[in-house]
């Protein structure tokens, strides 16, 4: 049975560009015969529902046909996957709803600032492959806290990686969680804290039956998705405005018309010098250091990360490997190479087509954003007509002001299609691309969660005799215990979804980056100094986290623009009131803003934590280790070991 299934396997995966070629190509066809339905008047709630029902079942299908009962498949695909789909599989996984749906927000609004979050992303690859991920792989592991307990020697290192892997990745799914809400909500027509459950209902189709093989093949058709979804109403438009239909290439042309254009807004009185910030001017939303500290933070950050490194143990070998993560790069560089284009020709869009428009012609779809409190119009949700020629008689205007006009971080790349006037049927492919990014993370994410839970603590720590049968059910059982709790998290709408990924990455670079390094570069390093690193780094960074975001205190800085006073001892105002303020641009740009968020010690934010916790553990690895026995010879050999490309598998595990 068991050489059958190998060798059906083995037959599956000569065919894989013969079988995503023909998804893809169906996929397509799929989105021309909605376009067709929308031009002989299929109703667009129609198209929305067909849109994320369609790519969900798909999804699920994949999860159905993948279901798996041997250990390797569930936690490791088999380490059979070739470096190129792995490499669109980790694109994918990586493509979260802050990717997709937060980036190109995020540059909207922060302009050259918020390039920050790009270079730091992308370059993180580097460090996973120059540091991190290929010694891994060759180590054999199942999961990172597998690689500490081995490496330091005992269940207190792998618990402690456990906590620090389910704390990052726990605030990362309830970020993927949150986004597919927003989706559903607005192409679904239902209340977001219902449709958190709906997304989720997608993600466990995926993860719960066939976990990481089944997470794998749904990756990979998930990225072919969020790619064409990302790049295809950015290129429509590069074409309609420039004649090109290559966005990259005439990016420049459009921060020219950008940088014209709020010139004439001043001019017109349609913004102020006060509440508009230039596009291409840097330093205006953070200072230089904690500009510097959000790439520094995103790239260790990315090294750091379980769920990214647990798709390198799935190929088959450390070349492998290293190949991985050259493709890993390369897919995620068509979506973050498109990301500020995409955010120009929004920009660019709402100058246009909003600002300066006659308060009894806005368009009928602001209203749709607007009742879910994500656009606002002089103060007040745009949830209807009246609502806002009411609220904007009363600051005294009958045109849309850049100061009156406010919208969510998260719903720039939703609605570009609708700002722009372009067919719904491009609208809706943009919400199954967002969907896709956000249910492709999230699923690599529980799945993280669920393998730690039951390998590391129920099977290594619990009981060692449990059969694979019993192991695979207290995963999935741990999987859907954990989805739910982050979806219930989600439905309480926590903060932005930049917000909380940030957040993960510098709680993984804090407890994770100083032991994993040190751990494979540096054979000195003792049990008792990676303990006491992980604890030092992860515990100063969670204070830091948690003091500035929910403990101010006093008045704290938004990007280091201003500081908004407020008593000792208590919160700040509440952000709603804020928003609801008349002429208030500057402040519903900061609150609604992910990286509205709180400044402490040294001037830095608090979504760069890892910056405080990092050096932290490093130095009490150092410290804690040169003062202990050194490692045994065995251990250092082993440590030399793993950074050898050639050879076998360190760690064999058994079925």
């Amino acid at each position: 049975m068991a050489t059958q299934t190998s060798r059906g396997g083995d037959e599956f995966i000569k065919n894989l560009a013969k079988i995503y070629g023909f998804y893809t190509g169906g996929f397509l066809a799929f989105v021309i015969l909605l376009a067709i339905l929308e031009q002989v008047g299929v109703p667009n709630r129609i198209l929305g529902y067909l849109f994320v029902f369609f790519t969900i079942v798909v999804y699920g299908v994949i999860g159905v046909l993948s279901r798996t009962a041997q250990v390797s498949e569930y936690y490791v695909a088999g380490r059979r996957v070739p470096a190129f789909y792995n490499g669109m599989a980790t694109g994918a996984d990586w493509m979260s709803a802050a990717s997709f749906v937060g980036m190109a927000g995020t540059l909207f609004l922060l302009g050259y600032d918020g390039l920050a979050w790009v270079l730091g992303w992308t370059g993180g690859y580097v460090l996973v492959s120059v540091l991190v991920g290929p010694y891994l792989r060759k180590f054999g592991a199942y999961t990172v806290p597998d690689f500490m307990s081995f490496r330091f020697g005992g269940n207190f290192a792998r618990f402690l990686a456990v906590i620090v892997l389910v704390a990052c990745s726990f605030t990362y799914v309830t970020a993927q969680i949150y986004g597919t809400g927003i989706i559903a909500s607005r192409f679904l027509g239902m209340p977001f804290e219902v449709a958190v459950f709906v997304g989720l209902a997608g993600i466990l189709l995926c993860s719960m039956l066939g976990g990481m093989r089944a997470v794998t093949w749904t990756q990979i058709a998930q990225y072919i998705v969020l790619i064409v979804a990302y790049l295809t109403p950015i290129v429509i438009l590069s074409t309609k405005n420039y004649g090109l239909p290559i966005p990259e290439l005439t990016y420049g042309q459009a921060i020219a018309d950008i940088t014209a254009r709020e010139g004439q807004m001043i001019k017109e009185g349609l913004a102020t010098a006060a509440n508009l910030k230039p596009h291409i001017q840097p330093w205006i939303n953070y200072t230089p250091l904690n500009f510097f500290a959000i790439i520094f933070c995103m790239m260790v950050g990315t090294a750091s990360l379980p769920h990214i490194l647990m798709r390198y143990f799935t190929t088959p070998s450390v070349r492998e490997a290293r190949k991985s993560v050259a493709w890993s790069l390369f897919f995620i560089f068509l979506l973050y190479f498109s990301a500020p284009a995409y955010a120009a020709f929004s920009k660019l869009e709402v100058y246009t087509n909003i600002i300066g428009r006659s308060i009894e012609d806005i368009r009928p779809w602001m209203f749709t954003w607007g009742e879910l409190g994500l656009i606002k119009v002089c103060g007040k949700d745009a949830a209807s007509l009246q609502t806002v020629i009411d609220a904007c008689k009363a600051v005294g205007t009958n045109v849309v002001r850049l100061q009156d006009f406010s919208i969510n971080t998260d719903v720039i790349v939703l609605s570009t299609p609708e700002i722009a006037g372009l067919p719904y049927v491009i609208s809706g492919l943009v919400a199954a691309g967002g969907l896709a990014a956000a249910l492709s993370t999230a699923d690599g994410l529980l799945l993280a969660i669920a393998n730690a839970l039951s390998h590391d603590i129920y099977y290594k720590m619990i009981d060692p005799n449990a059969p694979t049968v019993r192991r695979l059910m207290v995963a999935r059982i741990l999987l859907l215990m954990v989805a739910v709790a982050a979806a219930w998290t989600a439905s309480t709408r926590p903060a932005d979804i930049l917000a909380m990924v940030g957040w993960a990455f510098s709680l993984a670079m804090a407890g994770n980056f100083p032991a994993l390094v040190m751990g494979i570069w540096w054979k000195r390093a003792t049990t008792a100094g990676a303990i006491a690193g992980i604890i030092g780094g992860f515990g100063i960074a969670i204070f830091y986290l948690v003091c500035t975001r929910y403990f101010p205190g006093y008045g704290v800085s938004y990007f280091g623009m201003s500081s908004l006073p407020s008593p000792a001892g208590t919160p700040l105002v509440d952000l709603a009131k804020a928003m609801a303020a008349p002429n208030a641009m500057e402040t519903w740009v900061a609150a609604s803003h992910p990286m509205a968020s709180k400044v402490g010690w040294f001037g830095i934010n608090n979504i760069a934590a890892g910056l405080i916790g990092m050096p932290v553990g490093f130095l009490l690895i150092y410290v804690v280790s040169l003062m202990g026995k050194e490692p045994s010879r065995e251990m250092q050999a082993f440590v030399d070991s793993i950074r050898k490309p050639r050879g076998g598998t360190i760690l064999q595990e058994k079925e």
